[in-house]
């Protein structure tokens, strides 16, 4: 169970990374950067699925046209959805949105995975959504009241990133439930493995949407200089950065926690990439964040502290079951 918490951690740390490269390339679109993420994945991922043919060969036909949906909602939708909510609202009100998720996804799988890895009785998990809740809350609250200086259509940009970040909310309770699906039913198969076989499915839909994108602004007459944009060094190192470490290892190493944890416990561990991502979001400003936003990461903590000490419990099953 350590082991899992540990590898959720790691993938929470590398996750993080994906809400400053919108701040740091704040003239690239939104649609460019999820695409150049993930032809960044998918290119890195050529080389790693060549070293790990033998196991690929052994995934079938439909385990590759779920590799395919997962890339398609997990990777390009949602971070579509969230560097274009950080582009128009910033970095803290989007990460907070998305720092509903452990809450999401823990209700969401303790009531549809209950027979498959014992319900975490809602007692004892109550505390711990009830902890996090209040420490999204906190954050929430001292972000939105920063924004009451901004002019109405300021306040509108704020709006369509956040209903930006709700859709990637949703994008991202489907991911890891269907995700676990998988690993469950395979729990013979290597993490990494998967996260390589996702990563080549990313591959034509991301140079696809390249593509796409490339002709789009052309056909629009804009004046963004594509292939690599304004400032192509910066973008392609980013780019790589997050396709190596965010894309491919944060990947393996949440594969890796979901095959050892409860999808219920593990979905609340998503709290991990909400702290690294407002931990690098802060550092980027310069400053240190408010007492609102510090008392919000304590009662965050003390969630997780609270729900790695819960044990899942078996459901009796019905004759009809």
């Amino acid at each position: 169970m350590w082991t899992g918490i540990l590898f959720a951690l790691a993938a929470g740390l590398m996750w993080g990374l994906v809400f400053i490269s919108p701040l740091l390339l704040p003239d690239y679109p939104a649609a460019l950067q999820s695409v150049g993420r993930y032809l960044a994945f998918g290119l890195i991922a050529m080389p790693l699925a060549w070293m790990d043919r033998r196991a690929l060969r052994q995934l079938s036909r439909g385990d590759w046209l779920e590799a395919l949906k997962l890339a398609a909602v997990g990777n390009l939708l949602y971070y579509l959805c969230l560097a274009s909510a950080i582009q128009l609202a910033g970095a803290p009100l989007p990460t907070v949105i998305i720092g509903t998720l452990p809450v999401v996804i823990a209700i969401s799988a303790n009531l549809r995975d209950a027979k498959r890895d014992g319900r975490l009785p809602w007692r004892w998990l109550a505390p711990s959504l009830v902890l996090i809740g209040l420490g999204i809350a906190c954050v929430n609250r001292d972000e939105l009241g920063a924004l009451g200086s901004h002019a109405p259509e300021e306040l509108w940009r704020h709006a369509r990133g956040a209903l930006l970040a709700v859709g990637a909310v949703a994008c991202w309770t489907w991911y890891p439930l269907r995700n676990a699906d998988w690993l469950r039913q395979h729990p013979d198969r290597s993490a990494r493995t998967w996260a390589t076989a996702q990563g080549v499915a990313t591959l034509p839909l991301a140079l696809i949407g390249y593509l796409l994108l490339w002709g789009y602004l052309w056909a629009s007459g804009q004046s963004f200089p594509m292939p690599l944009g304004p400032q192509p060094l910066r973008f392609v190192g980013l780019m790589a950065a997050i396709g190596l470490f965010a894309s491919w290892l944060g990947t393996s190493c949440w594969n890796a926690a979901s095959q050892r944890l409860p999808t219920a416990l593990v979905g609340q561990l998503i709290v991990f990439e909400t702290l690294a991502a407002l931990g690098y979001a802060y550092a980027l400003r310069g400053h240190a964040p408010g007492q609102l936003t510090l008392l919000g990461i304590a009662l965050l903590v003390a969630g997780v502290v609270w729900a790695v000490r819960i044990r899942p419990r078996p459901v009796e099953l019905t004759a009809g079951d």
